[in-house]
């Protein structure tokens, strides 16, 4: 039995259209990059642009992509079989590739883990399911509770996630870069670089 409330929140949700994250967001490419088998996905930082990158684990191996351009910068089809997976390791982690080479990534997904769920300045995101098995990514502005309001004022309904089970969603830490991975794709946003002091 739910509660009233409950059932507003769920009402609010279920009324909320797919619509593009507010500025200062923008998609990196125009659409999701499928990668079929996703298993996770972790951060790192380009050790020379300084850009964020996304490391994709997959049923198909490793690849890291650059968050800014969406370019793929490194791929291993035929990962180490002892490593491939952040399950054998305790702390979740895979080895990197390309420029992070000798590095350990943390990856978030299908065997646990998670991403950073607030940004330094306070843009949050929640996953709500008021279909489930469909879950909705909610991106709210420095601080916003999505849970007031209409949509579009303080929160967005940025994804969902209606063919494919979602894996992992979060921010970077440096709080640049948006993703949001399922099964079946991943999806970036990113923002220029901000002083979260001001």
């Amino acid at each position: 039995m739910i509660t009233e409330y409950q059932q507003q929140l769920r009402e609010r949700y279920l009324a909320a259209a797919v619509v593009a994250a507010p500025e200062p967001w923008r998609p990196v490419l125009d659409r999701e990059t499928p990668i079929g088998g996703l298993l996770g996905i972790g951060f790192a930082v380009h050790p020379d642009s300084g850009h964020d990158l996304v490391m994709v684990v997959s049923s198909d191996g490793h690849g890291l992509f650059d968050a800014v351009t969406g370019e793929k910068i490194a791929r291993d089809r035929d990962p180490d079989p002892d490593t491939s997976t952040p399950d054998a390791a305790p702390d979740l982690t895979c080895p990197g590739l390309g420029p992070i080479e000798g590095a350990r990534v943390h990856i978030a997904g299908l065997f646990g883990g998670g991403l950073h769920r607030t940004a330094p300045d306070g843009w949050t995101l929640d996953v709500v399911s008021p279909e489930w098995p469909h879950d909705r990514v909610i991106l709210s502005a420095y601080g916003g509770a999505p849970y007031k309001g209409p949509a579009g004022g303080a929160w967005w309904h940025v994804f969902h996630s209606q063919y494919s089970e979602l894996r992992a969603t979060g921010f970077s830490p440096s709080g640049r870069t948006l993703a949001v991975a399922t099964s079946s794709d991943l999806t970036l946003w990113t923002r220029p670089e901000f002083d979260f002091e001001d």
